[in-house]
Order: C-alpha cells, then structure tokens, then sequence
C-alpha cells in the first residue's frame, strides 16, 4: 500500500515555514506567464507549472505543489474551483489547519 503524503492547506504567509514540502495552496490566478502564474492566497505566490496545468486567470484554483527554497511552489497538480470561492471560509480553514497541527500534519517541532 502507499504511504499518504500529508499536504497541509497554507497561504502565502505559510510559504517559509514549508520550504521542500508539499502543500496545498488555493488562490485565485492574477496573473499568467509562460510556465509560470501568479496566484493570490493571502499573498503573492509564485506558481511554476507543469504542461497538464491549465489555469484561467481570474479564476480560483487549488494548487498541490512542493515549495522551493525560492518560495514558489512547483505545481504537481492544479484544480480550477472556479469564480464562486468564498476565501473567508477557505482562510479559516487554513488558519485551523496551523491550529490544530497535531490533526493534520506533521510539525518540525514535534
């Protein structure tokens, strides 16, 4: 059986604490160039993307991707969630998730 790979939900905020980690990220794309977007989550976040990845701008989407020593985050998978995103409530469940860390990840502080 495979291991599970825990990807903690974060925001830009969150980017450091997670270098060489994969997370998950949802945001709305504000901008596109070439193999790279930029994404808003609570910050700009800089998205490097993979030939499946078709974002729309303007558009929300979740991103599953490993943060770079750069703090972008390498897109390993992307979900377009489309225009009708309530990022208050996608806000507070990120804050949750850091929390109430011992549910749903594993911290370096442990």
């Amino acid at each position: 059986m495979a291991e599970l790979i825990a990807t903690p939900r974060i925001s830009a905020p969150y980017l450091e604490s997670f270098t060489h980690q994969t997370v998950r990220i949802l945001g709305q794309v504000t901008q596109l160039r070439g193999e790279q977007a930029t994404i808003d989550a609570g910050g700009e976040v800089t998205a490097i993307l993979n030939r499946e990845c078709h974002l729309v701008l303007n558009n929300a989407f979740e991103i599953v991707g490993k943060v770079n020593p750069d703090l972008s985050v390498k897109v390993m998978i992307a979900t377009d969630f489309g225009t009708n995103i309530d990022y208050n409530a996608a806000n507070a469940v990120v804050d949750a998730t850091h929390r109430y860390k011992e549910m749903f990840y594993e911290s370096a502080d442990r």
